[in-house]
């Protein structure tokens, strides 16, 4: 039988070490922008919407961005929620084909 109360806190201390710069498609840029919009957790982006934080970084831009940053940050806040996301779902241009209704 499975308990979930240990297996809700593995979850948690799972999400707890991971660092923003461990999930796939996070780099450098990512990186920065999380830093201009609060995030500097993993755990931060538990309740985050992508479409949200992208028009977030638009504004603190001052500018238009590419859609994949949408794409970028919403693989982001899966992994966050799931780490054991399947690997696929990790990557930004999984999230892409969604956005674009191509899935």
């Amino acid at each position: 039988m499975i308990d979930y109360d240990l297996a809700g806190a593995y979850i948690g201390r799972m999400i707890e070490q991971r660092k923003l710069i461990d999930l796939v498609s996070v780099g450098p840029a990512t990186l920065s922008d999380f830093d201009d919009l609060g995030i500097t957790e993993v755990e931060h982006l538990l309740d985050k919407n992508a479409r949200e934080l992208y028009e977030q970084m638009q504004k603190i831009k001052g500018q238009r961005l590419d859609p994949c940053c949408e794409d970028v940050f919403r693989a982001a806040i899966e992994q966050a929620r799931d780490p054991n996301l399947a690997p696929e779902k990790r990557v930004w241009h999984y999230w892409s084909k969604v956005r674009k209704g191509d899935m």
